[in-house]
C-alpha cells in the first residue's frame, strides 16, 4: 500500500549576506561538554542521519532525495565542509559551508531536537560564522525561510546578516514512503 504524498507547502525565502565577521563573543555553554569537529570525507549514511535529525521538522528534503553519487559529489568536493556539534558525546547538530571564490555560503545549519533549549543556538551559530570567516571570504551568505525556526531570521540579522532578496518557493515535504526507504538504507 502506497502512502499518500503530502501537499506542497509555499515558503517565503529570505537570502541574507554579511560582509564583515561578527563582533559578538559568547561564552561556551556551562555544565555541558561540547565538541565541534570538522568531518573530512563524511560517510553518506552519517550525513543523511544528521540532515534528517536536524532538518525533518523544518521540511529539509533535498539532500535525502539525492542519489549517493550526487550527494557524494557535493559533500566530498574540496569547496564543501561539514562540521558536527557533539554534546555530552552525542551528535547534536551540524553546519555545512560551501566556498566559491570569495563567497562562503552557509548551506545548512541546525541543532537536533535534544539540543534545543540548552542555550547552544547562538553559541553554535557564532562558531559556524567564525569557521566561515576563517576561510577568508569577502562575504558570507545564508538562506532561510518561514518554515525554519521562528527566530532564525532574527538571529541571522543579530549576527550581522542583511536581507538582500526574497522569493516564494514550493517545498515538497518528505512522504512516509520516502522516510521508510531512507530508514532502510541506514
Amino acid at each position: 500500500m502506497q502512502g499518500s504524498k503530502p501537499a506542497a507547502i509555499t515558503a517565503h525565502v529570505t537570502e541574507l549576506e554579511m560582509t564583515a565577521p561578527p563582533k559578538q563573543s559568547l561564552p561556551m555553554p556551562v555544565n555541558i561538554q561540547t565538541a565541534v569537529l570538522r568531518v573530512s570525507d563524511i560517510p553518506l549514511p552519517y550525513y543523511r542521519f544528521l540532515y534528517l535529525r536536524v532538518g525533518k521538522r523544518w521540511h529539509w528534503a533535498e539532500r535525502l532525495r539525492m542519489s549517493d553519487e550526487d550527494l557524494a559529489a557535493v559533500l566530498h568536493d574540496k569547496s564543501t565542509s561539514v562540521t558536527v556539534l557533539y554534546v555530552n558525546g552525542a551528535p547534536a547538530g551540524f553546519f555545512e559551508l560551501h566556498q566559491l571564490e570569495d563567497v562562503v555560503e552557509l548551506t545548512h545549519f541546525g541543532l537536533m531536537e535534544h539540543a534545543l533549549g540548552l542555550g547552544l543556538g547562538k553559541w553554535f551559530l557564532l562558531q559556524t560564522l567564525l569557521a566561515a570567516w576563517a576561510m577568508n571570504p569577502l562575504k558570507v551568505k545564508v538562506t532561510t525561510n518561514n518554515l525554519d525556526h521562528p527566530r532564525a531570521l532574527q538571529l541571522y540579522q543579530q549576527f550581522g546578516f542583511s536581507p538582500v532578496a526574497t522569493r516564494e518557493v514550493l517545498i515538497e515535504p518528505l512522504s512516509d514512503d520516502e522516510l521508510l526507504a531512507f530508514a532502510k538504507k541506514l
